[in-house]
C-alpha cells in the first residue's frame, strides 16, 4: 500500500467505517506486520489528541463569548488599552492555554510525519507519548485557573448574631438556644477543628432550644466524651461551662444557685457562672462530665442573674421531632440519633482529660438573623 492509502485505511478502521470482510482482512495484516500496527496506535492516539483540542478550542470560544456578554451587559469593565506589560499580566493565563495548544499540535505534526517512516522506534513513540501527557496535564491546570477566576464569587454572608452549640449526636446533630437561629436563614458553626455548614431542624420555643445539623463533607462523625443526664442538678452541685463568648473557648466555673429560672421557671435552673451573650447555648456540666443545662442567657429583670435550661428538655423534644413526619422526611439519618446518657470522662481530671475532652464537641455558632 502507498502511505497516503495506508494512512486512509487506518482511520476509516479507527472509525469503524469499514465493511466487515475489509475489517477482518485489515486485522489480520496489523498481526503479521508490525508496522502497521503500530501505525494504528499512533494514529489513535494522533486523533485524540485533536479531539481534546477542539474540547480546549470550545472552552475558549465559551469563556470568550461569557466575557462580552459580561462587557457588553456592564457587569465587567471592558480592558482599556495599556501596556504590553498590564496585557501580559491580564491574559498570561490564556497565553499559556494557547502556547499548551500550540505544543500539542506541533508533537501531533511530529508524530504524523513519523508515519511515514519505514521503521517505527518505539523509544520515540514512549517519548511522544509521556510529552503529549505531560502537555495535557499543564493545560488542564491552566484550563482550572482559568475556570475558578471567571466563576462568580461567592456571595459574602454577613453573620449578625452568634452563640454557642455542642454535640448530642457524634453524627454531627447540635444543639443550641433558639433566640440564636430563630429567623436565620444561612448557619454556620465553628470550633477548632474547622467551619461547618449547618441547618435548622427544630425549634423549641418554649423551652428555647434548637436543634441543628451539620450538613458538611469535611464535617466527620466522632464519639461524644459526655453523656446528657436526664435528671435534675442538685442545689448547691458544683458546675462548669466551656462556650464562646468570645472567638477563644472559654472555662467558666460555679454551682447552682436556685432549683428553678426566672420568675419560678421549673423548666430551668439559676446558676452562678458568668454568662455574654456568645455564651447562650452552652452546655452545663456536672463534676463527672454529664450535661444538666443549657445556658439561657442573662435576663435584665432579674439584675443579670444566669439561668439555663434543664438538660431533660432535650429528650422531650427530640421525641417530639421523631414524631414530626415533615423532619423524617428531609432528615431520615434522624430517626437514629442517639443521645448518650453515660459520661466517659467520669472520675477523669478536669484540667488535663475532661476539658480537652469536651472541647472539640463544643461550637460557635453563627447565624445571618
Amino acid at each position: 500500500m502507498q502511505d497516503t492509502a495506508l494512512l486512509d485505511a487506518v482511520e476509516r478502521y479507527i472509525n469503524g467505517e469499514m465493511l466487515p470482510e475489509e475489517r477482518l482482512f485489515f486485522e489480520h495484516v496489523r498481526k503479521t506486520n508490525p508496522d502497521v500496527d503500530q501505525l494504528v496506535v499512533e494514529h489513535t492516539l494522533f486523533l485524540d489528541q485533536f479531539a481534546r483540542y477542539g474540547e480546549i478550542h470550545r472552552l475558549k470560544t465559551q469563556l470568550d463569548d461569557v466575557h462580552e456578554a459580561l462587557s457588553q451587559s456592564g457587569q465587567i469593565e471592558q480592558p482599556r488599552p495599556a501596556k504590553v506589560t498590564v496585557l501580559w499580566k491580564k491574559y498570561k493565563r490564556v497565553i499559556g492555554v494557547a502556547a499548551s495548544i500550540a505544543g500539542i499540535t506541533a508533537l501531533g505534526i511530529s508524530g504524523l510525519m513519523s508515519y511515514f517512516s519505514p521503521k517505527v522506534n518505539n523509544e520515540k513513540m514512549e517519548l511522544l507519548s509521556r510529552q503529549l501527557d505531560n502537555q495535557e496535564k499543564k493545560l488542564n491546570t491552566l484550563t482550572r485557573v482559568i475556570n475558578t477566576e471567571n466563576a462568580p464569587a461567592a456571595p459574602v454572608i454577613d453573620f449578625k448574631s452568634g452563640g454557642t452549640g455542642f454535640l448530642i449526636d457524634g453524627k454531627g446533630y447540635l444543639v443550641t438556644n433558639a433566640h440564636v437561629v430563630r429567623n436565620a436563614t444561612v448557619v454556620e458553626v465553628q470550633n477548632s477543628q474547622g467551619e461547618y455548614k449547618a441547618r435548622i431542624l427544630h425549634l423549641d420555643l418554649v423551652a428555647d432550644l434548637a436543634f441543628l445539623k451539620i450538613e458538611d463533607t469535611a464535617f466527620h462523625s466522632r464519639q461524644l466524651p459526655y453523656g446528657i443526664s436526664r435528671s435534675n442538678a442538685r442545689l448547691g452541685e458544683d458546675l462548669f461551662t466551656e462556650g464562646y463568648p468570645r472567638d477563644e473557648i472559654v472555662y467558666s466555673k460555679g454551682y447552682v444557685s436556685a432549683r428553678t429560672g426566672f420568675r419560678g421557671d421549673s423548666l430551668a435552673y439559676q446558676i452562678t457562672i458568668a454568662a455574654n451573650p456568645g455564651n447562650s447555648g452552652t452546655p452545663v456540666f456536672n463534676k463527672d462530665g454529664e450535661v444538666v443545662g443549657i445556658v439561657r442567657g442573662t435576663e435584665q429583670d432579674a439584675q443579670m442573674v444566669v439561668f439555663a435550661i434543664r438538660s431533660k428538655s432535650i429528650f422531650r423534644a427530640v421525641d417530639e421531632m421523631k414524631d414530626d413526619s415533615t423532619l423524617l422526611k428531609s432528615d431520615s439519618d434522624f430517626v437514629h440519633l442517639h443521645i448518650p446518657t453515660l459520661s466517659s470522662i467520669k472520675g477523669l481530671d478536669r484540667v488535663d482529660q475532661q476539658i480537652p475532652k469536651i472541647e472539640d464537641c463544643i461550637f460557635i455558632v453563627k447565624s445571618n438573623q
